[in-house]
């Protein structure tokens, strides 16, 4: 199973690691956020907008050609159906979403330094890609399909009013693994199992679900790495995903939640509205949380000619300093470990 990251919408989690966002300097813009636990993440903020034209339509792939927003998702109410209404009625088009959001920002071999900006930093994190199940014109359920390391890359400024505009600058902003694993199974009760590849995939298909406690997500780690001149630091701190704040079934509640329900507040967006605009698709992509920086990730920015890599890879087959080694050699070779090796270009 495959998703084109190009024809689906993509958002990213905010504070779902504790302490990343005072690390980023970005922990004062959510003050007046208010959440149902300290620890719960603090908004999902979007990174891109298919156009509706290239937008996966509900019910899937195979739905046909969509149709002009207003026809496909002309909205029957609720807190956020006001100005997409006006919108369609003004028929001025994809008027809600902001322009800047129909520009597709990932690639997987490398990022494009934003023009008059100083300061860039590697957000390394777990994507997972996803079914969503619409009832009416709302999301009932986000149901994971796949994952892939994922590079959340950020500007570090002051005033920016949306954290969107901190992450889609424009093409090739952004990375995801070409290599998505899929969400099937749980971890292998015998690591012998994985010693091939083949080995590796049968034991997680032949276990269920995976997108819960004991999944096979469960088994993975997300590190991450600056590479300069040759020699490689480790750059976010080596991360459990079973330790994000929010994850697994309490993290796919909050998910629809705020899909369905977060207001355009401070620097959170009426995202609903965008997926109503965008035709209600039928997957997304969420990149679930960046992990804490170590003290040299903290300090140090993106520069040409470095590269940034992002591993999201099995601890029941490797320790951190076999993939410190891979990254050095860029040897990336097993089908289970999904990773992102970018080049900064200027």
């Amino acid at each position: 199973m495959y998703f084109n990251s190009m024809k689906i919408p993509s958002f990213g989690v905010a504070g779902n690691f504790t302490g990343h966002l005072e690390q980023a300097g970005e922990a004062r813009d959510f003050t007046n956020i208010k959440t149902a636990e300290v620890n719960a993440p603090k908004a999902l903020f979007p990174t891109f907008l298919p156009p509706v034209q290239n937008a996966v339509p509900q019910g899937g792939h195979n739905s046909g050609t969509s149709q002009g927003v207003c026809e496909t998702s002309a909205p029957q109410g609720g807190q956020n159906s006001t100005t997409l209404k006006a919108a369609c009625e003004a028929g001025t088009g994809n008027a809600v979403t902001p322009s800047f959001l129909h520009t597709f920002p990932f690639t997987s071999d490398k990022i494009i330094f934003p023009k008059g900006e100083e300061k860039l930093q590697i957000e390394p994190e777990c994507a997972i890609l996803c079914d969503m199940i619409w009832n009416g014109d709302e999301i009932e359920k986000v149901i994971p399909k796949t994952f892939a390391a994922s590079n959340d890359c950020s500007i570090r400024k002051e005033g920016a009013k949306k954290i969107s505009q901190k992450k889609n600058w424009g093409p090739a902003s952004k990375g995801l693994s070409e290599n998505q694993i899929e969400l099937t199974g749980a971890v292998p009760q015998n690591p012998c199992e994985a010693c091939t590849p083949q080995g590796d995939k049968d034991a997680a298909k032949s276990n269920g679900s995976a997108f819960s406690k004991g999944g096979l997500l469960d088994n993975y780690r997300i590190a991450s790495f600056l590479v300069r001149n040759g020699k490689v630091f480790d750059y976010g701190e080596d991360s459990a995903v079973r330790d994000y704040s929010y994850i697994y079934e309490k993290l796919l509640s909050w998910i629809c939640d705020k899909l369905n329900n977060q207001g355009d507040e401070g620097p959170a967006e009426n995202i609903h509205a965008y997926l109503l605009e965008s035709g209600k698709p039928s997957q997304v992509m969420i990149s679930i949380g960046a992990t804490r920086y170590t003290d040299f990730g903290e300090h140090n920015f993106l520069a040409k000619g470095d590269r940034a890599v992002v591993v999201v890879y099995p601890e029941n087959k490797y320790d951190h300093a076999a993939i410190s080694n891979m990254v050095k050699n860029q040897k990336y070779d097993d089908p289970m470990v999904s990773v992102l090796d970018q080049v900064i270009e200027l």
